[in-house]
Formats: C-alpha cells, sequence, structure tokens
C-alpha cells in the first residue's frame, strides 16, 4: 500500500502540475500575450475562459478513459492519460503569441488547454480507483487520500516555479519567455511520473469483475444518472473555492489591490500547504466517522465562511489574506480528502470507472470552469469589497449541502481486529 500509494500520488501531483500552471499562467500573463486587442478586464476574462475549457473537457476525458478503465483496467488509464497530459503542456509552452502568428495563437492554446483537461479528467479515476481498490476497508479514506495530496503538491510545484521566475526576471523577460519554463518542465515530470507507474499491479477488484459493461457510460446514465447528478452538484462548491481563492485571488489582488504578485503567490503556497498536509488526517476521520458526515462538515463551514474570506481578502494585507484562503482551504479540505473513498464506494465495480470520474469531473465544470470568470466580472462591478464574490460562492456551496445531504452513507461496517498483511 505505500508503494502503490506513493506511485498514485507522484502521479496526480505531475498531472496536476501540468493543470495548475496553467491557471497560474492565465492570471498573472495569458491575457496580454494571447488577446492584445481587449481592454485588461476583457484580457483577463478571455484568458480565464481558456483555462476553463479545460474544465469543459475533463467529463469527456471521464467517458473515453473510464471505458476504457471498466472494460481494460484501471492501470492503462494511468499511463495514457499521464502521456497525454504532459504532451499537452509541453506544447502549450511552445505556442507563438499573438503578436507572432496572429489569431492562430489563441485558437492553439484553446485546443491544447482541451486535451489537457481531457488526459486529466481520466487520470483522477485511474489513481484512486487503484488505490481506492488494493486498500483495507477499515483504511479506505487515509489510503486513497494520498492522490488527493497530489492536486496540492502539484499546485506548489507549479507555483513555486513560477515564483522563482518571477523573482529571477524582469517582467519583460518573463513574459517574453519566462512563464514558458514551467511547461516544458511539465515534460520532464510526466517521463518520471510514467516510470513510477511502470511497476503497479492492476486492481485485484477490478480482476474479480466477470461480466464487464460493453458501454459503461450509457449504463451510468441508465442506471445511476441521479447518482452522477447529485454528485457532481455536491463537488461543485470545493472546485468553486479552491479555484476563486488559488486561482482568481491571483488576479484580483494584483489587478485591482496591488499587491505583489510574490507575496500573493506565498500567501497562495501556504495555505495550500497546510492543507496538503492535513489531507491523510482528514480522511482518518473519514473512517471513523463517515464520508457524508465529513463532507457536510466541510461544507457547511464553506456556507459561513465565503462572505469572511471576500472581506480579508479585500484589505490587501497579506496576513488577513492568507487567514482568508486558509479558511477557505480548511473547509475544502475536509469534505475533499474523503471523496477518494467516497465516490467509488457509490458506484458497482463494473462501471465504477466511469461513474466515480464523470461525477468528479463534472462537478468540476459546474464549480470550476466559470468560477474564475464570473468572481472577476462580479469584482468588476463591485466596490473594493467584492461582496457578489462572496454570495455567489456562498449560493454554490447551499446547492452542495443538499446535494450532500441527499446521498448515502458509504462508510464500510467495521472489520475484524485481525487484518491481512498490509493492512
Amino acid at each position: 500500500m505505500p508503494r502503490l500509494a506513493a506511485a498514485s500520488l507522484a502521479g496526480t501531483a505531475i498531472e496536476f502540475y501540468d493543470f495548475f500552471v496553467y491557471g497560474t499562467a492565465a492570471a498573472l500573463v495569458l491575457g496580454p500575450l494571447f488577446f492584445p486587442t481587449f481592454s485588461p478586464v476583457a484580457e483577463t476574462l478571455a484568458a480565464f475562459a481558456t483555462f476553463g475549457v479545460g474544465f469543459v473537457a475533463r467529463p469527456l476525458g471521464s467517458v473515453v478513459f473510464g471505458h476504457l478503465g471498466d472494460r481494460r483496467g484501471r492501470r492503462p488509464v494511468l499511463v495514457l492519460s499521464l502521456l497525454l497530459t504532459g504532451a499537452s503542456t509541453v506544447a502549450v509552452g511552445c505556442v507563438p503569441s499573438y503578436g507572432t502568428i496572429g489569431v492562430a495563437a489563441p485558437v492553439l492554446l484553446l485546443v491544447l488547454r482541451f486535451l489537457q483537461g481531457l488526459g486529466l479528467g481520466g487520470e483522477w479515476g485511474g489513481a484512486v480507483l487503484l488505490t481506492a481498490e488494493h486498500a483495507p476497508a477499515r483504511r479506505r479514506a487515509l489510503w486513497s487520500s494520498f492522490p488527493q495530496v497530489g492536486p496540492a503538491l502539484g499546485f506548489l510545484l507549479a507555483n513555486g516555479v513560477m515564483l522563482v521566475l518571477s523573482a529571477a526576471l524582469s517582467d519583460a523577460e518573463f513574459a517574453r519567455w519566462g512563464w514558458r519554463v514551467p511547461f516544458w518542465a511539465g515534460g520532464a515530470l510526466a517521463l518520471a511520473g510514467l516510470w513510477l507507474r511502470s511497476s503497479l499491479t492492476e486492481s485485484p477488484r477490478f480482476l474479480e469483475i466477470d461480466d464487464h459493461a460493453r458501454v459503461p457510460f450509457f449504463e451510468v446514465v441508465r442506471h445511476h444518472g441521479r447518482l452522477v447528478l447529485l454528485t457532481a452538484g455536491a463537488l461543485a462548491v470545493g472546485y468553486a473555492v479552491f479555484y476563486a481563492v488559488t486561482t482568481w485571488s491571483l488576479s484580483y489582488a494584483t489587478e485591482r489591490l496591488g499587491v505583489s504578485r510574490t507575496v500573493m503567490l506565498l500567501c497562495v503556497m501556504g495555505a495550500v500547504a497546510v492543507k496538503g498536509a492535513l489531507t491523510p488526517l482528514m480522511a482518518l476521520f473519514g473512517d471513523w466517522y463517515g464520508r457524508r458526515t465529513m463532507c457536510l462538515t466541510g461544507c457547511g463551514a464553506c456556507v459561513l465562511w465565503m462572505l469572511p474570506m471576500v472581506a480579508l481578502l479585500a484589505t490587501g494585507e497579506p496576513l488577513l489574506m492568507f487567514l482568508a484562503i486558509l479558511g477557505a482551504l480548511l473547509a475544502f479540505v475536509i469534505m475533499f480528502a474523503v471523496i477518494a473513498a467516497y465516490l467509488p464506494e457509490l458506484y458497482e465495480p463494473r462501471v465504477r470507472c466511469t461513474g466515480a470520474a464523470v461525477g468528479y469531473n463534472l462537478g468540476g465544470v459546474l464549480g470550476g470552469a466559470l468560477t474564475p470568470i464570473v468572481a472577476t466580472a462580479l469584482a468588476e462591478r463591485g466596490g473594493r469589497v467584492p461582496w457578489g464574490v462572496g454570495v455567489y460562492l456562498t449560493g454554490i456551496a447551499l446547492v452542495s449541502l443538499v446535494c450532500f445531504a441527499l446521498l448515502p452513507e458509504t462508510r464500510p461496517v467495521p472489520v475484524p481486529a485481525v487484518e491481512p498483511v498490509g493492512g
């Protein structure tokens, strides 16, 4: 289990590095380079629109790679999704700017972002299921949480590279070539991830399935459609909160409040580091108290924190901004630490890869794709304190709270004290 968890963690960290480095670039530099004919606000909105395309692609990736995972196994999904995401990320770093090739530049950016999202849509389901289906029932949430630490590590790595480059280079150098370096580095990381995953064994639960679904997606829609919609609605708040504080807040603080790019990146990275460190502990609570209980608690905390969060962000004071982001991510991690165990337990094994991944990534469309765009527009129309953003996020949290309330608890019944070796 430790070796499997480490390989899954490393893979998700690399894939989310690829995804997050684009989000940071969209907040800091892509607007002027690829949409220079727009106003400053419109540049940011257009850059965030290309960011959102990745989320739209993720459910499609869930269907494509979910079919592979339910028909051929979880392991092939991990390899192919990592190859696709890594190659797309390197290519983004090679796209010439609008000034060089004109309108072809943003078009290429959109296509490559779509391919990034397609690969990531398959990654999560494969990595989580391979870990969850190997794990002993009594500690399934704990072991399954390690792939969920990957996004935090990927974010820290992506923003750490951006932070070093933005500190070492002038604004002109960063805009000319510096922003491309993290995308090129994604290729080397993808190769490292493929090496780590080359020795993984197939899920024993998949090998036990005798009757594989012919078209898993159709079966999910036919027999589990309500469950998919409820899980997507429930997870929307997590995506909305995470991308509000890690993507929109960067743009808002640097452009509207005049906060240094370096200071804001440090605030966000510090909060994400705490969130990543606490993920296994929150997952252990999920094994003790139940998945649904943790999700309801975290979602309720989001409802209460969104308005105080935007008030603290609007101060422009680094410590208060850090506290705003930290509070939001603590509420987030209470929910998402147990999701890697919760979603697979909701679906039967023969369609689990498709069902869990589609529900998870459809939640990303509902909560993550539009949040930076909507938040930017609301903040632009409001005063110094973007109350509209707080109301928007609170509304999403309330919808998700209702969806979580309609889902069942899945925590397995207690198992005997003596477990197999490795448990």
